[in-house]
């Protein structure tokens, strides 16, 4: 492997951690300027208000545990 090769590989490693993080910095700078966040947790869709409080929105299914590269067919 080249060293261009080396060097895109480890970029494309780091993708997940920021991308984790710009969604983190979202989350808290839309609560920061008053907006509020739709949040998926606990088998439901939450409204998260600036003041920490959270309103059921809508109720979802349990997310599955599924194992990396599992084929699923989605009706």
């Amino acid at each position: 492997m080249s060293d261009a090769e080396k060097r895109i590989d480890f970029l494309e490693m780091q993708i997940p951690s920021l991308s984790a993080a710009a969604v983190d910095v979202a989350y808290w700078q839309a609560l920061a300027n008053g907006l509020t966040v739709l949040v998926s947790d606990k088998g439901g869709i939450f409204q998260a208000f600036p003041d920490g409080t959270q309103k059921l929105v809508k109720t979802t299914e349990m997310p599955l545990s599924v194992p990396v590269g599992t084929r699923m067919k989605i009706p």
